[in-house]
């Protein structure tokens, strides 16, 4: 399997290969600025050289006159010895040439209409030369055109460029190479934190979810990742918490039930009874196995809630009758503890039936558990447009402010006695109340003061009023 590059060495080789460039292209417009400013140098140089050799010419060369020309373009070059003139006829033919180089008649016969000069560039023998081609007329003739070319010798140059051009590709060969060490460190030292945050998660298991990612003096878009991190290990330790917490509730509610039924079998296999007894014994184990399998169903409800739980049907529901009816069941209860049970307001929501009896269910025998005697339960339901309320108020001692985030935990109580009852006495009545409301498009939430305590339970009437958890 091919290996990939690390991020360090992609950052390195595009610093570089952008440094490159950049040098590159400077170095592009540094060596077209020189040949430029040599070129208008020696345009300048032969602008004044040609107009002594065209006024030279003007005053009249001919066949006869060949000589006295020759004499005259020597006199007026003395000093320029670089100098390269070319005087030639309109049919091609020389009328002075400086001796020893190859001219470019082909250019020069291609400028011959042109009455400016006009700057051409060849090369001959090795050598390059750069000169001015210009048409002029004589006076003695006026109808025939003589070209001249003054050209000089550019050799130097040549050199000069071809030197600077070299010197310039290695500079920038080696300030690439050190631009790309430089973003090598840059991005080392960037990306530390980095190193750093996976060191930590390297640490973090399911032993040690307390290992947080550092935020400190880190760049801002790392420190955002490192609080995302952060965040996601806190909901991790706290689901591992939970899950452990959890396993050893299941546990230890399984082991009472379990333990019973054992001993009770153990004791009846210990010698012989009459049928009266087995039936007693085995009416104890019927009642064990019914609190085993309630607590069962009950957990396999909870985790098919974390999955998000589907109403089996959908109805319109009137909770006053709902829990008019409910009132009912739990009347003989409440005249046994001298309570009274109250009933204000009315209103619907839709849902499952039995599931919503459920809920005020779990929440009425919580109330009239821990309400003491000679008191009041009393149950509000107010009605808006956007949603329903239903409240459920009993007085006692109050919850304490540190357990009621817990509530609704699994196997959680504010009573850490576990006593034998029902499913609900484990602590899974509430966390199913929860998923139940949370299925109806609902919230529930606790208060408890000196004065009474209430669980407020809100069916919303369009989804987009809460979000779902």
């Amino acid at each position: 399997m091919k290996r990939k590059l690390s991020l360090i060495w992609r950052l390195t080789g595009l610093y570089a290969l952008v440094s490159g460039f950049v040098l590159l292209g400077l170095s592009v417009v540094i060596v077209f600025s020189i040949k430029q400013h040599f070129f208008e140098q020696d345009k300048e140089t032969l602008q004044g050289k040609i107009q002594l050799v065209s006024s030279i010419v003007s005053e009249g060369v001919g066949a006869g006159t060949l000589p006295v020309f020759a004499d005259k373009l020597k006199s007026g070059l003395i000093g320029h010895k670089e100098l390269l003139v070319l005087v030639m006829n309109e049919q091609g033919v020389p009328l002075y040439s400086s001796g020893g180089v190859t001219f470019p008649l082909n250019l020069i016969k291609g400028k011959s209409s042109v009455s400016s000069p006009h700057a051409i560039t060849w090369s001959a023998e090795g050598q390059s030369y750069r000169g001015l081609v210009v048409t002029k007329s004589t006076i003695a003739q006026p109808k025939q055109p003589i070209s001249i070319l003054v050209a000089l010798n550019i050799n130097h140059h040549e050199l000069f460029m071809s030197r600077f051009q070299g010197a310039l590709l290695l500079y920038v060969v080696i300030a690439a190479l050190i631009s790309g060490l430089l973003g090598w460190l840059a991005a080392k030292k960037g990306l530390l934190p980095l190193y750093q945050m996976r060191n930590r998660a390297l640490a973090v298991t399911a032993n040690q979810l307390d290992k947080r990612m550092p935020v400190e003096n880190v760049p801002a878009e790392i420190s955002e990742l490192a609080n995302a991190l952060n965040q996601m290990l806190e909901r991790l330790e706290d689901a591992f918490r939970r899950i452990s917490e959890f396993s050893s509730d299941i546990a230890h509610e399984l082991r009472t039930p379990i333990s019973n039924l054992m001993t009770q079998t153990h004791v009846a296999l210990s010698f012989p009874r009459d049928v009266r007894t087995y039936q007693s014994i085995l009416a104890s184990n019927a009642e064990e196995y019914e609190r085993l399998s309630r607590m069962i169903s009950d957990m396999l409800f909870l985790a098919k809630a974390d999955h998000g739980l589907e109403l089996p049907s959908k109805e319109t529901i009137e909770l006053d009758k709902e829990v008019a009816d409910l009132f009912e069941f739990y009347d003989a209860l409440a005249e046994d503890h001298n309570i009274l049970l109250r009933l204000k307001g009315k209103g619907e929501i839709q849902g499952d039936r039995l599931m919503i009896r459920r809920v005020i269910n779990n929440l009425l025998s919580n109330a009239i558990r821990y309400t003491p005697t000679h008191s009041t339960v009393e149950v509000q339901i107010e009605a808006s447009d956007k949603s329903t309320l239903l409240t459920v108020n009993n007085v006692g001692t109050p919850i304490s402010a540190e357990y009621i985030p817990h509530l609704f935990e699994r196997f959680y109580r504010v009573d850490k006695n576990r006593v034998k009852g029902n499913s609900e006495g484990v602590g899974l009545g509430l966390a199913i109340t929860r998923a139940i409301v949370v299925a109806h498009n609902g919230e529930i939430s606790v208060s408890s003061t000196v004065e009474r305590t209430s669980f407020k339970v809100t069916f919303f009437k369009n989804d987009s009023l809460i979000t779902k958890t």
